[in-house]
């Protein structure tokens, strides 16, 4: 290997993250991307919209990422790693597409793909995987060569992702009044997505298949717990809880949701609650608005102390995480042996998504894994 090369064979990274509105002209345009071919009426999506339009019409998602994008370049750059970063969206500019067929003009052949997920689960990764097959394929149409494309492993338990949030729960419970801080409860908070799909989410053959989607996120609920024990000497109760559902009402997510855990946990008499957004990588809208707006407004109407966590956005461990992975990914894609950086009881995830693994309800080719068309 060139000793100034660690990163080979690849020779850039892409940040690929799900977009959003940055102004109020871009939100229902938006959210036609995000529901396209669901046949949702446009009076619905200004519904949903409101949340957005509460906001200035302004998601916070597209600047988070332009700060990470400018905390790994920097990372790179002070590890001397030449790996440029480029960064495409999957419904928003800069659209994923545009940003393929970028780096493809501009020499980049090996990419390595960092998506802003750290779990398994079909939305989380394989639909992200899906839109690099279509881009990949509009590319391909196009003329252009098609760079080979190459996921990270999913990240819920490296060190950088699961220690901040550590830090974030201990600074959330220094800060609740003292008379309650130490009876608080801790709600692990995740997006919640349909049972169906939580349990097909990982692997479809091998160890672990199915139901990776809440397995990987209890082990971190666990990490963190238990770090907070050990550092307070309090053993705190906590229950790993969902949030943002969508989708029609007759199909089952997965519950509690958040505000109706608040009010269990204040019927049952608990003093104070802690709520931990572990499935979530910066304070984007499911944050700022199901958290830090709706959650709150129903802990005030019941008179229950809370206080949120922080998200790891550009924290220096998580950024050094990454660049970790890459580092990790390129030495076992030159045949080295490998030792994954990782905590809890689960192991490394794989580096190459199995053939079918969190499937959709209609298949369609994904790229980045076994079963992918463009390897």
């Amino acid at each position: 290997m060139d000793p100034k090369r660690p990163t080979a064979p690849y020779d850039a990274l892409l940040l690929l993250s799900f977009g959003g509105p940055e102004g109020p002209d871009d939100v229902i345009p938006f959210l036609e991307n995000v529901t396209r071919g669901r046949g949702i009426p446009t009076e619905r999506l200004k519904q949903v919209g409101q949340h957005y339009f509460d906001f200035g019409g302004v998601s916070p998602i597209n600047d988070q990422n332009r700060a990470l994008l400018e905390a790994v370049r920097k990372d790179f750059a002070e590890s001397a790693l030449d790996l440029p970063v480029y960064w495409g969206n999957r419904n928003w500019a800069p659209y994923l597409t545009e940003t393929l067929r970028e780096m493809v003009r501009d020499g980049r052949r090996r990419v390595l793909v960092l998506v802003t997920s750290a779990y398994s689960s079909y939305s989380g990764c394989r639909q992200y995987r899906e839109n690099l097959a279509d881009a990949l394929a509009a590319l391909r149409d196009e003329g252009l060569e098609v760079p080979r494309v190459d996921k990270l492993r999913h990240y819920f338990n490296h060190p950088g992702f699961v220690e901040p949030m550590i830090d974030g729960v201990l600074r959330s419970l220094e800060d609740l009044p003292e008379d309650v801080r130490d009876h608080a409860h801790i709600a692990f908070t995740t997006h919640s997505i349909p049972l169906s799909a939580a349990d097909g989410s990982g692997p479809v053959e091998g160890q672990g298949d199915g139901g990776a989607y809440v397995r990987q996120h209890l082990d971190v609920a666990r990490l963190i717990a238990d770090a907070v024990r050990e550092r307070t000497g309090v053993d705190h109760p906590w229950q790993l809880v969902y949030q943002s559902r969508s989708g029609a009402p007759q199909i089952p997510w997965l519950e509690p949701d958040i505000c109706d855990h608040l009010a269990e946990r204040h019927a049952s008499g608990v003093a104070a609650v802690v709520m931990a957004p572990i499935g979530f990588v910066s304070d984007h809208m499911e944050v700022l608005y199901d958290l830090d707006t709706e959650a709150r407004a129903k802990a005030r109407e019941l008179g229950l102390p809370v206080r949120r966590s922080a998200t790891v956005g550009t924290d220096p461990r998580f950024v050094a995480a990454i660049r970790d992975l890459v580092l990790e990914r390129a030495a076992d894609e030159r045949g080295q042996q490998v030792a994954p950086c990782i905590l809890g009881t689960l192991g490394a995830s794989r580096n190459i998504c199995p053939a079918g693994c969190c499937p959709a309800r209609l298949p369609r080719p994904a790229a980045a894994g076994a079963d992918s068309p463009f390897r």
